[in-house]
C-alpha cells in the first residue's frame, strides 16, 4: 500500500521549480493517485470508489485532488489508461509453429491479464460504471490494445471483424464467467482449449497456405 507520508512527499510542490520539474512532480503524483485508486477499487469495488476516501488514504485535503482530476470519471479514465498501458506492457504471445499454437497463445495471455486483477477487468472489459466513457485518447490505447492481440493471427489468416468479433466474445466470456462465478480458482479458465477447438475450425478455413510473413522469416533462416 502506499502510505500518507510518501505520498505526501510527491503531492508537494517547491516554489522555485521548473515549469519542467512541477509538469515531472505532477505526473508522478497521478501515477501514485491512480495507484491507490486501485487499491481503494479492489477493496470496496469500481462503483464504492470514493474520492473522500482515497484524498483521506493519500494524506490530503479533499478539494485538493480536484486539481489533479476535475470529477470522478475523470479518475476512471485514468485509471483505464493504465490498464490498457498495462496490457501494451506485456511482451507479445509466444509465436508457435501453427494457428492453433498462436490462437491459443494469445488467448492464454488474454485469459491471465483479465483474470489476475477482476476489478481492472470490469473496467476495461465491462460496462460497469454508469455513463462512463473513456476519452478519445484513453480509447486510442485501448485500441492499440485490440490491435496487439490480434496481430499474431493476422499472420495465420485472412480474418474479418466477425472473425475478431467471435474470438474476442468467446475468450471475453470465458473470463467474466471466471470473474463472476469463480473468483481466485480456475472452473471456466480450465476450459481455454475446449473453446480453443471450438473456433479453430471456422479460422482454420482462412488460413494462409503458407503464411507469406512465416515465408520469408524462413527463407532468411536458410540463407544464414
Amino acid at each position: 500500500m502506499t502510505t500518507p507520508n510518501r505520498t505526501r512527499i510527491v503531492l508537494t510542490v517547491l516554489d522555485n521549480s521548473t515549469g519542467d520539474w512541477r509538469s515531472a512532480r505532477k505526473a508522478s503524483a497521478t501515477a501514485d493517485i491512480v495507484a491507490v485508486a486501485w487499491e481503494l477499487a479492489r477493496e470496496n469495488g469500481l462503483s464504492g470508489l470514493s474520492l473522500r476516501d482515497l484524498a483521506r488514504r493519500l494524506g490530503m485535503a479533499a478539494p485538493s485532488l480536484y486539481s489533479y482530476f476535475a470529477s470522478k470519471n475523470a479518475l476512471y479514465d485514468a485509471m483505464f489508461a493504465d490498464g490498457y498501458r498495462a496490457f501494451l506492457a506485456l511482451e507479445a504471445p509466444v509465436d508457435g509453429p501453427d494457428l492453433r499454437t498462436a490462437l491459443r497463445s494469445n488467448a492464454e495471455q488474454f485469459v491471465r491479464f483479465g483474470t489476475e486483477d477482476p476489478v481492472r477487468f470490469m473496467l476495461l472489459f465491462q460496462r460497469t460504471i454508469p455513463g462512463f466513457e473513456p476519452s478519445p485518447e484513453s480509447w486510442d490505447l485501448a485500441q492499440q490494445a485490440y490491435d496487439k492481440s490480434f496481430a499474431s493471427l493476422h499472420a495465420w489468416a485472412e480474418l474479418t471483424q466477425e472473425d475478431l468479433d467471435v474470438v474476442s466474445a468467446c475468450i471475453t466470456g470465458l473470463i467474466s464467467q471466471q470473474v463472476a462465478n469463480d473468483p481466485g480458482g480456475s472452473r471456466w479458465i480450465d476450459r481455454l482449449d475446449d473453446v480453443i477447438d471450438l473456433l479453430l475450425p471456422r479460422l482454420q478455413d482462412k488460413a494462409k497456405k503458407p503464411s507469406p510473413t512465416r515465408g520469408r522469416s524462413a527463407k532468411k533462416k536458410e540463407g544464414t
